[in-house]
């Protein structure tokens, strides 16, 4: 039960912060700071603007992100008995030479 809340949110907060990151514009995203000009052109990120909303939501959308998948890790190996893959597989026949 745990696990299908934990997913149906992660998959809720997945598609909200790729609508949110797309939404955002980018930092000095004109077609002259790309050529060298504009005004942030002498920096490497152009010039850092205040955080507004979509910011926010963003940054808390990827710490919301971050908790779900670590849950969801953490509830995968506990249910699957913390074993490996490699557990069940054969391992393969040993080819000996002919005697001579």
């Amino acid at each position: 039960m745990i696990l299908v809340l934990v997913t149906i949110v992660h998959v809720i907060v997945c598609l909200f912060l790729i609508g949110v990151v797309l939404l955002q514009s980018g930092a000095s995203a004109d077609l002259a700071s790309a050529f060298g000009g504009g005004l942030g052109s002498q920096t490497a990120f152009g010039p850092r603007a205040g955080a507004n909303l979509l910011t926010k939501f963003t940054t808390w959308a990827a710490v919301i992100f971050m908790l779900t998948s670590f849950t969801l890790a953490i509830i995968s190996t506990r249910s699957s008995g913390g074993g490996s893959v490699l557990d069940n597989t054969k391992s393969a026949p040993v080819k000996t030479a002919p005697a001579k």
